[in-house]
């Protein structure tokens, strides 16, 4: 059965998509890389200068929501699709396992058009654990 990603799941704003690249964490695996941003904790009420930056962010979605981005520099149109559809099929399936309010952006690589459903599924899982739990890229280094 082939499962859909839900229209309340995806990322569409403009706004949305930078404020979950500019507050996720972000890590790389195979032909993809992705920006995890959880939800921002509601708890308590955070200063005027730390308001919510988008109207998602404002109204507390309650869905984990996915966004690709496939630049052309990963193929033709129809190669760029052929990902898009990939990665929109994948994040469906690992969806249930994401928390409430996460926003996920899912950047393709031009290594992406290389890899079958399988690989780019794996490298999706893999890059969200790595995000989720801060192992994501490179290790940064201290200045002296």
């Amino acid at each position: 059965m082939i499962q859909v990603l839900p229209v309340d799941a995806r990322i569409r704003s403009s706004r949305d998509f930078g404020s979950a690249l500019k507050r996720g964490r972000r890590a790389a695996r195979g032909g993809v890389v992705v920006h995890w941003a959880p939800e921002t904790s509601q708890t308590e009420d955070p200063p005027a200068s730390q308001a919510p930056t988008t109207p998602s962010e404002a109204d507390a979605h309650r869905t984990a929501r996915a966004g690709f981005v496939v630049s052309k520099a990963v193929g033709n149109a129809v190669v760029r699709n052929k990902v898009k559809r990939r990665l929109r099929h994948a994040a469906a399936a690992e969806l249930p396992h994401w928390p409430a309010g996460t926003d996920v952006v899912v950047r393709a690589t031009p290594r992406a058009a290389e890899r079958d459903f399988d690989q780019l599924h794996r490298d999706l899982a893999e890059a969200v654990e790595a995000a989720r739990t801060g192992k994501g890229g490179r290790a940064r280094r201290d200045a002296p």
